[in-house]
């Protein structure tokens, strides 16, 4: 049986394209209001008018950069101050850089770990709460077919989406005897703007559509007893649990010879 999202409200970051833009408008398709959080106020606005008109949901846009100290709190605040609360969160907002460790920007470093962890165990502390409560809606955190290994030249961002993985998978356990569904959705190569800012190097496989990831989570979420992560994509999937099966140093090795073959 699908999950009813009427009469709940969700709250996705990095909602201005991708993965996000289409979480959104599933999401309202499928009933709920929307809260699009994201730093291009313009993009926010030109998709909630859209989806207004489209499916006659209450759509509000906050435009924040969540890779800055305190987004979180601060963007609860926000939430808060326009009386809403959030039953859905889905903490999709984070980007990748590509380079040997030693090339890196400090800053630019900083920023991708302050977003792709930092804000998202932040907004999720702010709102879980409240989500177990209600148990209307859902958590889905955005993790990556690199959390399942390391990526050289992707040192950083492989590791804190391992951290996403990880973190979201004891989550689903400890919210196990709640309604709240938790998810860890894993994507790999997806025709979104990921690659304009890690670059087109990062690609490892085909690419998928927006609409078939963000349908396989919402697709998983309605199972009574969903699972804790999903990866979207055969041979996304097979890939993801190779590792398991070989020792560590090979899977490091073959993980190398793959992101460093151009």
């Amino acid at each position: 049986m699908a999950r009813n999202y009427e009469g709940t409200t969700a709250l996705i970051t990095g909602a201005s394209s991708g993965l996000g833009e289409e979480f959104s408008r599933q999401l309202a398709h499928r009933g709920a209001d929307l809260i699009l959080v994201a730093r291009r106020a313009d993009r926010l606005e030109a998709l909630a008018e859209e989806l207004r008109r489209a499916t006659g949901r209450t759509v509000t846009v906050i435009p924040a950069d969540l890779a800055r100290a305190g987004a979180g709190p601060a963007l609860a605040a926000a939430v808060a101050a326009k009386g809403l609360s959030v039953d859905t969160l889905v903490n999709n907002a984070g980007f990748a850089t590509r380079a040997r460790f030693e090339d890196e920007d400090p800053e630019r470093v900083q920023e991708e770990i302050a977003l792709n962890v930092a804000a998202l165990v932040g907004l999720t502390r702010a709102f879980y709460p409240a989500m177990l409560a209600s148990g209307k809606g859902v958590l889905i955190n955005i993790a990556s077919t690199g959390a399942y290994q390391p990526v050289p030249l992707m040192a950083v961002y492989g590791a804190t989406k391992a951290f996403v993985l990880s973190f979201t998978e004891a989550l689903w356990v400890e919210a196990r005897r709640s309604n709240l569904g938790v998810l860890a959705l894993s994507p790999g190569a997806t025709r979104t703007e990921f690659f304009d800012v890690a670059g087109e190097d990062a690609q490892v496989g085909s690419m998928q559509a927006p609409s078939e990831v963000v349908t396989l989570a919402l697709t998983k979420l309605d199972r009574r007893r969903s699972a804790p992560s999903v990866v979207s994509g055969r041979a996304n999937r097979l890939t993801a649990s190779a590792p398991r099966l070989l020792p560590r140093r090979t899977v490091a090795r073959l993980a190398g010879a793959v992101t460093g073959r151009r």
